[in-house]
């Protein structure tokens, strides 16, 4: 929870609405779909100025259609209303602004709420609900109930933005567990990680996320390896906010944090081997053949060798097609390349194993 921005900043930046959407460029986002999967990208945690942020509900629509998302989700803070002397608390307000300008910009929006306690035991979401304000209520345990019996799907927010103490698993967390009244973390929350979630989604199976908590105005033309925000990649059956429900709550999910991918092995493979294209050797030598490898994703893959074939290290850049030459005395022969994508997690520390083949002429 950052600080609001003074009234006036707000004010203005509601009030000088961006362009028609008609009039905007989008920026898209190149990850592919993985087979059987529509991949898409979401960032389902952010505000307005019906809680804490700084602009108006469907400014979010513009922000995120420009910059090439699919799906999104307000989740304005339930007990936190820092500007209730001048915009009354309508927990469902945000929503229904921006509702519309989502539908026309074909953007999946998710109803969806913030529910705001001291950390521990933290901040949660919910979202896919029916009535945000049916979860205005004194006690922290009855809100999460009241979210579950919308049938909401509910994650646990910055488990560590306090640090690992506060952030800690407690008694409260494993009553919540063991009834189904979570079912996913954030694993990272704008620009920070937290391995903590990272293994305890491993462990409990639980659905890992990463979403930006924007607060103020986001000026972000277009998203890109070297600035993105941070965001989920869902894989859905179909793209439908049924689909994006199902997809969450079976823990189809890739997280994109800075130059990383973080996930598990179950769907970082699967999305490694559609980014990743080998062609076959264009010219082979007697001790060595060489290769175009293609990576048609957003993400730079830092690969570091881990068999005995290849060079030691290889970066394959977003969005291009590296040469790559590959010593060997078998020309001919089709060749098995072990690596291990260091900047794709598959727990904390650890990265994607991963073999790129080449063919052989026969």
């Amino acid at each position: 929870m950052k600080k609001p921005l003074a009234l006036v900043a707000f004010l203005f930046v509601g009030l000088l609405a961006l362009p028609s959407l008609a009039q905007n460029v989008r920026r898209e986002i190149q990850f592919p779909d993985v087979p059987g999967y529509q991949t898409l990208k979401c960032d389902l945690h952010m505000h307005t100025v019906f809680s804490d942020g700084g602009v108006w509900p469907p400014v979010r629509v513009q922000e995120a259609w420009r910059q090439g998302l699919d799906a999104i989700a307000i989740t304005d803070h339930i007990e936190y209303q820092p500007h209730k002397d001048d915009l009354p608390t309508k927990h469902n307000r945000s929503y229904d602004l921006a509702a519309g300008a989502a539908r026309q910009a074909n953007l999946l929006f998710p109803k969806g709420a913030e529910i705001t306690r001291d950390t521990p035991p933290g901040h949660f979401n919910a979202l896919f609900l029916k009535d945000q304000a049916d979860l205005d209520t004194p006690e922290f345990l009855d809100a999460i109930k009241r979210a579950n019996a919308q049938e909401a799907f509910v994650f646990w927010n910055h488990q560590g933005w306090k640090g690992s103490e506060k952030g800690k698993w407690l008694d409260l967390h494993t009553t919540m567990f063991e009834n189904k009244w979570f079912q996913g973390m954030e694993v990272a929350n704008g620009d920070e990680y937290y391995p903590d979630a990272h293994r305890w989604c491993l462990e409990k199976n639980l659905t890992m996320l990463g979403n930006t908590d924007i607060h103020d105005p986001d000026l972000l033309e277009q998203n890109l390896h070297a600035k993105h925000r941070t965001m989920t990649l869902v894989f859905v059956k179909e793209r439908s906010l049924a689909g994006l429900k199902e997809a969450l709550l079976a823990g189809r999910t890739v997280v994109w944090y800075k130059d990383q991918l973080i996930g598990r092995k179950e769907w970082l493979d699967p999305l490694f081997r559609a980014c990743v294209r080998v062609d076959a050797p264009h010219l082979r030598a007697k001790d060595a053949v060489w290769v175009m490898i293609r990576n048609v994703g957003e993400v730079d893959i830092q690969l570091q060798r881990s068999g005995k074939v290849g060079p030691e290290k290889i970066t394959l850049p977003a969005r291009s097609t590296s040469l790559v030459k590959v010593g060997t005395s078998k020309p001919t022969e089709p060749l098995e390349l072990a690596y291990t994508a260091t900047n794709w997690l598959v727990a904390p520390g650890a990265g994607l194993p991963v073999t790129l083949a080449l063919a052989g002429t026969r």
